[in-house]
């Protein structure tokens, strides 16, 4: 099994990759076209590679697509599970609609910048103040229903099944769950609730690769967001796991007729 990977950090560990830098696509063309699988592309090499080279990349175009931004990502999750995601406004950023969320959302509630992560571009809105300094950062006003709990899951996805699950709860500081905010990481039960929550939307979305957070409020999941990209730090072996699971998925989704001349 021949791969290209455009992700040096994602692929250290995985036998049989070949690393190209994305902006060096144009002179390994003939690599890219000699290989079975392409990983960890950049978004902007999408359409070259998959409409003009006709390429099996992972993750996939639904991991992509659906997980480019907050925006794309809650439209389809208030398509498919409307009961299991928070209440959600999405509008511009324009005086009547700042008036009018500010006039319908109780307080405190979450205001998000659609594409950042890690919690970064997250606020808890509590006062009319911190209403007006959030607008002033973002073009789009996205405002969500707090939901009340310490603590949220991550579950970890790849191929077509669970790798790792596990809770982070509450930075000192108080609101953030992200590691990267200062969350800490506690390994314990997941809800069996959540795990088929994760099971529903990978597999009906076609998203093989992510990191999936759930806010438990009682036996209900809601699913916060998926990162298509996520860390592993916090959890012993985790990364392991998920490039075992990688090469097995990637291995098990080849044609047969690659499949024998691998073993031939």
């Amino acid at each position: 099994m021949k791969i290209v990977s455009f992700d040096a950090l994602r692929s250290l560990h995985l036998p049989n990759v070949q690393y190209i830098k994305p902006e060096n696509m144009y002179a390994h063309l003939d690599d890219i076209r000699a290989a079975d699988w392409v990983i960890f592309p950049e978004y902007w090499q999408l359409n070259a590679l998959v409409h003009g080279l006709k390429k099996r990349i992972f993750p996939s175009l639904s991991s992509y697509m659906v997980g480019h931004d907050k925006v794309e990502m809650t439209r389809t999750f208030m398509t498919i599970i409307p009961m299991n995601h928070p209440y959600t406004e999405i509008v511009a950023n324009t005086p009547y609609e700042a008036d009018r969320i500010w006039d319908i959302m109780p307080t405190p509630f979450v205001a998000k910048i659609p594409r950042s992560s890690m919690g970064n571009g997250v606020f808890l809105i509590d006062n009319t103040i911190q209403w007006r300094e959030y607008l002033e950062k973002s073009s789009v006003i996205y405002a969500q229903e707090y939901l009340p709990i310490d603590r949220d899951l991550r579950v970890v996805w790849v191929g077509g099944k669970v790798v790792s699950g596990y809770w982070r709860l509450q930075a000192d500081k108080g609101f953030y769950n992200n590691i990267s905010q200062g969350g800490k990481v506690e390994v314990a039960l997941i809800p069996k609730e959540a795990l088929d929550l994760v099971h529903f939307v990978a597999t009906s979305l076609g998203i093989d690769h992510g990191g999936f957070d759930i806010a438990m409020v009682g036996s209900i999941p809601y699913l916060i967001e998926f990162n298509r990209i996520f860390g592993n730090q916090g959890v012993k072996d985790l990364q392991q796991s998920v490039d075992a699971s990688i090469i097995e998925y990637l291995e098990n989704e080849l044609p047969t007729e690659n499949m024998v001349d691998m073993i031939v």
